[in-house]
């Protein structure tokens, strides 16, 4: 099956246990990450969900493997878009490395889907995410874009 694929690299001035916290600790996401929170135990086979402040789901999935703070990978399902959650599953991969005085984070997102929606648009959403929180770390403030959930959703 052909397969749909989003690869993001970035440089952040921080250090990996940083931005370990910054991608799993409910209010650090809240800050970035259009105040969403990220819900999980962070152990294999554990469960996880994106959820906005009123509670609905955004998205949802496992956690397939974890490795803190380099690796961590999750199966990951949009539940807000019909045409997105009928695709099924996608799978995620954040890579974490130290480089001197910053941290390379590579983000793998693909999906079994050819052409996939869900992939195209995360391959929208992901470098401003990632952009926020950058600037987050380096500079204690996010993209003020990125601080309240879209119109619409």
């Amino acid at each position: 099956m052909a397969e749909s694929q989003f690869v993001y690299v970035i440089y952040i001035r921080t250090t990996a246990e940083k931005l370990w916290q910054a991608l799993t600790e409910p209010e650090f996401t809240r800050r970035y990450w259009f105040d969403t929170t990220q819900e999980s135990e962070w152990r294999p086979g554990a469960s996880w969900k994106i959820v906005f402040p009123d509670g609905r789901l955004a998205d949802s999935g496992e956690v397939v493997e974890i490795d803190p703070p380099q690796r961590l990978v999750l199966k990951w399902r949009n539940e807000l878009f019909p045409e997105m959650t009928a695709e099924g599953f996608s799978r995620m991969t954040y890579e974490i490395e130290e480089k001197g005085d910053s941290v390379k984070l590579t983000i793998t997102h693909t999906m079994d889907v050819s052409e996939s929606k869900f992939i195209a648009a995360v391959s929208t959403g992901w470098p401003i995410i990632l952009s926020s929180l950058k600037s987050l770390l380096e500079t204690g403030q996010s993209l003020e874009a990125t601080r309240c959930s879209p119109e619409g959703m």
